[in-house]
This record gives structure tokens, sequence and C-alpha cells, in this order.
């Protein structure tokens, strides 16, 4: 069976990119612009049951940070691993991601989309391993 993504990206150029290359990997993908309230993006999330979560921070709507929290505190979603993709490069905002339970934080400007693909599908496969 197909892993599931669910990506909130807010630049619809990133987020086509993304999805069209994870489908072509195999992927069933979900999607979010981010632009809507905390309650719906978690109501979406639940539909979909994503095995993976793809989180820009900066969004158009909600806090990135605020979304992490919303998806940590809810038992039904809880449970994917978040992978941060985004612009924001200070060591705060990789601080405050730690802290909330994220283990993986990608810098968009450090990557092309395939090049972040190849390292979130070595991360997926190391993941399976150890279960």
């Amino acid at each position: 069976m197909a892993k599931k993504i669910f990506i909130i990206e807010d630049d619809a150029n990133i987020l086509s990119s993304l999805q069209a290359k994870f489908s072509l990997e195999g992927f069933q993908v979900g999607t979010s612009s981010g632009n809507t309230e905390i309650s719906d993006l978690l109501a979406g999330i639940k539909k979909f049951k994503p095995d993976f979560i793809i989180l820009d921070l900066i969004l158009p709507a909600v806090d990135g940070f605020e979304v992490i929290k919303a998806i940590k505190a809810d038992e039904e979603i809880s449970f994917p691993p978040i992978f941060i993709f985004t612009n924001l490069s200070d060591e705060d905002s990789r601080s405050r991601s730690t802290n909330l339970g994220i283990k993986h934080y990608f810098i968009k400007s450090d990557f092309n989309i395939d090049e972040f693909i190849s390292k979130f599908k070595k991360i997926i496969a190391n993941i399976e391993k150890i279960k």
C-alpha cells in the first residue's frame, strides 16, 4: 500500500512540485495551502490519515508552531512524523521545533525539490527499518 503524505505549504509552486514529484514516486498526497483555521487543517489531516506530514512554518492564516502543537495534542493524528520544510533558518525556530518533538528540519534554500525528496525517502526508509 502506498505511503500517504500530507503537505501543508502556502507557496503554490512548491506545493504543486512536491505533490507531483511525490505522486510520481508512488506516494498518495494530500495537501493544504495553510490558508485556513487550525481546526479545518486538523480535520483535513484526520480525513486523509497520513503516514507523514510535511509542514512549512510560515503560513498565511496559522502559525506553523501552533499547527505542530495542535497535531501533537490530538491523539487521533499525533503519530505521523512531521518534517519541517521552511525558509526559517534561525536557531530559535529550529530550537522551538526540536522542543516540540520535531526531528526533521529542512531549510528550503539548502535543497532543491529533488534533493529534499531524496533525503525524505532515505529518512522514511530508516524509520521503516526501525519499526
